[in-house]
């Protein structure tokens, strides 16, 4: 029996025609989480950390209830939990307080796999400090190359920043081998969790990585939030990037002393609704539970590979074990943007192009590829009507030629 309804989705009771393919774009919204932010808005709507009158003490609670929630989620401290904007926020502050870390000559790691969020911001670093961007390999499966990564992590390396599942081919990186080989030369390591959290259950401590990144949109929450995990040595030993109001313990017209991470980190009025919101997707994932979406999505993916491989080509990994719930394809002939446009036409919603991810699609020779990736209300009746869109636009484009 199905743990989830797609009537808790007001999308669903809107559309109900709708087929949604876009989940690795953004995972649509419950009622649950609408619900809680339409609460603060209705009935606690002030700031937090600074009234002294029931209404903020309220505000102040929840959102500090929230960041527990997050830290719970993936095993951490309340204290190494910061709320950005998301994860492209969340890499950019790193690739910024870093810096210093770097000299000439450095290296830096990322894969081949990355999100241009967990690239731009290191190669803009990389010519800043003329330091080297070395780009881990992908096996002949799509897969990541660990044999590549043990070539190029050495002394000089110190910076690892690797995504913990690609967006773009649905390629799960095995993030604990990275980390462990970053960590034998002292290298700083980074993931960006953006794709994966929503997939596969997360443990920083088993990872034992430096710094996480994800954001809310990815995980059934509302846009323009997200976290950054830090370790707690890792976080106190930073300098803010921003700075403002709450941030500060004492301030004067010369100088300043910052409070503790993670306030230090979270200058000005939060997205306080947002990471409220935030919260309540946490426990809405948290009430389905891992076990159940691993199962549904494996079951799913097992069944879209056994249709799809028969009307497309698959650019991904073969095997369910290194691949999640993303499916990239192409159609000989057709441009992807096509493929998309006629599904569109028929209420099946898939991203096509290069997914930010240039230089990977340039690296695979593609202009581009269609993409339909699967949530929690994913059904075998949406695949089914993927399957019969894409015969239609081979139909399309047969009568065209």
């Amino acid at each position: 029996m199905s743990l989830i309804s797609r009537q808790q989705f007001p999308i669903f009771r809107n559309h109900p025609n709708l087929v949604y393919l876009d989940t690795a774009a953004s995972a649509l919204v419950p009622d649950s989480v609408i619900a809680k932010m339409n609460e603060y808005y209705e009935e606690y709507s002030v700031n937090i950390h600074r009234g002294l009158y029931d209404l903020s003490i309220r505000a102040s609670r929840e959102y500090d209830a929230a960041r527990g929630t997050v830290a719970d989620f993936i095993h951490a401290k309340p204290e190494e939990i910061v709320f950005t904007s998301g994860a492209t926020h969340g890499l950019n502050f790193l690739a910024s307080v870093l810096a210093d870390t770097m000299s000439e000559g450095d290296n830096i790691v990322l894969t081949r796999l990355e999100h241009h969020a967990n690239l731009l911001p290191w190669q803009r670093l990389a010519k800043q400090k003329k330091t080297e961007l070395r780009f881990i390999e992908l096996t002949n499966d799509y897969s990541l190359d660990c044999d590549s990564a043990q070539k190029l992590i050495d002394e000089r390396t110190k910076i690892v920043s690797v995504t913990m599942m690609s967006n773009a081919l649905g390629t799960v990186v095995p993030v604990e081998k990275i980390v462990a080989m970053a960590k034998q030369v002292g290298a700083t390591t980074i993931i960006d969790a953006a794709q994966g959290v929503a997939h596969r259950a997360i443990d920083v401590k088993n990872i034992d990585c430096d710094f996480l990144v994800f954001s809310g949109h990815k995980i059934y929450g509302p846009t323009g939030v997200g976290v950054l995990y830090g370790r707690r040595e890792m976080l106190a030993s930073l300098e803010p990037f921003f700075v403002g109001g709450d941030m500060v313990r004492i301030a004067s017209y010369t100088d300043a002393a910052w409070t503790d991470a993670p306030q230090k980190f979270e200058a000005g009025t939060p997205p306080i609704a947002e990471v409220i919101g935030l919260g309540a997707a946490i426990l809405f994932m948290q009430t389905i539970g891992f076990e159940y979406i691993q199962q549904q999505e494996h079951d799913l993916c097992v069944y879209a590979k056994n249709i799809l491989e028969k009307e497309v080509t698959l650019i991904g990994p073969k095997e369910h074990i290194n691949r999640s719930g993303v499916f990239s394809f192409v159609i000989d002939g057709i441009h992807p943007h096509d493929v998309a446009d006629i599904l569109g036409s028929k209420h099946i919603a898939v991203r096509a192009g290069h997914h930010c991810a240039m230089p990977l699609m340039e690296h695979l020779g593609l202009v581009g590829t269609a993409r339909a990736s699967f949530g929690v209300y994913t059904t075998k009746e949406d695949i089914d009507r993927l399957a019969e869109g894409i015969q239609e636009v081979k139909r399309i484009f047969r009568c065209a030629l």
